[in-house]
């Protein structure tokens, strides 16, 4: 197998748009590296939430618990695209490590191409099937037409959320982590501004209801997708396609092959996590309209929680990629480690200002009088604090993950989410009712980072860590006919 140093080819990749992660101190890099990921993600919970104050003060209980409803739907149909958006997200980071930005640009074009083509199936099937998803949640009779319309008016918005999120993932393996921010920012201004304009209505715009809210995210997604990618191509940044190059949207038998089989398990993890959702919204459900909505402003307030975790890992997983396509591998122990103390540092800090704070934040999207506010306080004393435990188990996959391991965290999450916290509710709701939900959350949390610590400490997935499988070279991934797959040093 020929060995190339790191440096090939770089000179092309350098530049506006992308940035070396596989140099300087490591927990500053990778903090300053997620904090715009961070910021992004932050954002689009103000924004939920936000939305959902105006929702629920301007509609009432049902229809909040109605938006919560819709959004555990959607997040389960986002999977795919997270995993798929994750898979390009490494595989770039791989190439511009290794100085190679033609193939960065393969891939991406692949990601784009297969993820918008599901989308357009995906948007049309989704609202046929809405009433269907929300029967199957036994979405209660008061606040089913609510979720209705409103699931149905996000699967229109679909096509445009899918493009922001495979090009902010693919900028971000590039080392970009600022643009995709920029934007996050054009969506949330308009959505917040739109949304009681929308609801409530003003002059001759009539009021819509839930629907106003719906639209309202419907119109900041397709501007902010529009701006984002004549963006990409005012500012010419490394991954624009031109040309020759916008035959890489045909997805390429190769990358499509790396992008299923890498992507599909790393949606899965998210299916999985949706799924277990759906099952406890159907639990929550049960036990009336009241705790129905107590949960839902605990899902908005948990938004929060999981969005440091995630960040970091993101951003973990494009710098570990990038490391590992250099052949630097000494670093990427460092690399966990530093985004173990920024998850505990960050999440930890956040959970104990939630927690402090918890009856005027819950008042803000039940209001003051609700009996749902005392309910929810409750919730959050006995489930907030899982997430730390959830997010050093984020941040142990975000390694493995840019290292090629995709059915580890599916193990993991499999066992930790059904047989565990689903089995801790059954053995517990006979003799503390309501509360086996909410404590399932920490039992689950804590078998699921014991299980990834064992996993991320095997040796023998960082012995097949590599920048290429040599499988997937040939003649048209690499210009110059030759398999550019090295073989990453033992980490």
């Amino acid at each position: 197998m020929t060995e190339r140093g790191p440096q090939r080819g770089s000179h092309s990749s350098k530049g506006q748009g992308h940035r070396d992660l596989t140099k300087g101190p490591i927990l500053s890099t990778l903090l300053i590296f997620s904090a715009p990921t961070l910021a992004s993600n932050i954002l689009q919970a103000l924004n939920g939430s936000v939305n959902s104050v105006w929702v629920g003060r301007l509609l009432g209980d049902s229809a909040l618990a109605a938006t919560a409803n819709a959004n555990v739907v959607m997040f389960l149909v986002f999977a795919a695209v997270f995993g798929f958006g994750m898979a390009a997200t490494v595989k770039v980071g791989q190439a511009f490590g290794a100085g190679q930005v033609d193939a960065a640009r393969r891939t991406f074009g692949t990601a784009i191409g297969l993820c918008v083509g599901l989308s357009l199936v995906l948007a049309p099937l989704g609202w046929v099937l809405t009433p269907h998803l929300l029967h199957a949640m036994r979405t209660p009779p008061e606040i089913f037409g609510y979720a209705l319309t409103y699931l149905r008016l996000i699967f229109v918005a679909m096509p445009a959320s899918t493009i922001t999120v495979i090009v902010g993932m693919g900028l971000r393996g590039a080392g970009d982590a600022q643009t995709s921010l920029r934007f996050m920012v054009v969506s949330v201004v308009l959505d917040i501004a739109l949304n009681p304009l929308l609801i409530a209505g003003l002059g001759p715009i009539p009021p819509l209801g839930i629907a106003g809210s719906a639209v309202a995210t419907a119109i900041a997604a397709y501007v902010s997708m529009i701006g984002l990618v004549l963006y990409v191509y005012a500012r010419n940044l490394p991954l624009r396609l031109r040309r020759r190059e916008l035959a890489y949207l045909i997805p390429h038998p190769a990358e499509l092959r790396y992008i299923l089989v890498k992507g599909l398990p790393m949606g899965a993890q998210m299916l999985m996590i949706s799924a277990s959702g759906l099952i406890m919204i159907g639990l929550v459900n049960q036990e009336g309209a009241m705790i129905s909505a107590a949960y839902g402003a605990s899902l908005q307030v948990w938004t929060y929680l999981q969005m440091p975790a995630m960040a970091i890992s993101a951003a973990l997983s494009a710098m570990a990629a990038q490391t590992i396509g250099a052949g630097l591998a000494d670093r990427l122990g460092k690399i966990t480690r530093a985004g173990l103390i920024l998850n505990i540092t960050i999440t930890g800090t956040l959970t104990l200002l939630l927690l402090a704070f918890d009856r005027p934040v819950l008042s803000l999207f039940l209001g003051p009088t609700s009996p749902s506010v005392d309910a929810a306080r409750h919730i959050q004393f006995l489930a907030s604090w899982s997430y730390v435990l959830f997010g050093m188990t984020i941040v142990l996959f975000g390694t493995m993950r840019a290292g090629g391991v995709v059915l580890a965290p599916i193990i993991v999450l499999g066992i930790a989410m059904y047989p565990v916290r689903l089995g801790f509710y059954a053995a517990a709701y006979p003799a503390l009712g309501p509360d086996a939900i909410w404590l399932s959350f920490p039992v689950g949390s804590a078998a699921a980072v014991l299980m990834a610590t064992m996993a991320y400490r095997r040796p023998g997935w960082r012995q097949k860590a590599r920048v290429v499988d040599q499988d997937e070279c040939s003649e048209e991934t690499h210009a110059d006919g030759e398999c550019d797959g090295r073989m990453a040093p033992a980490l």
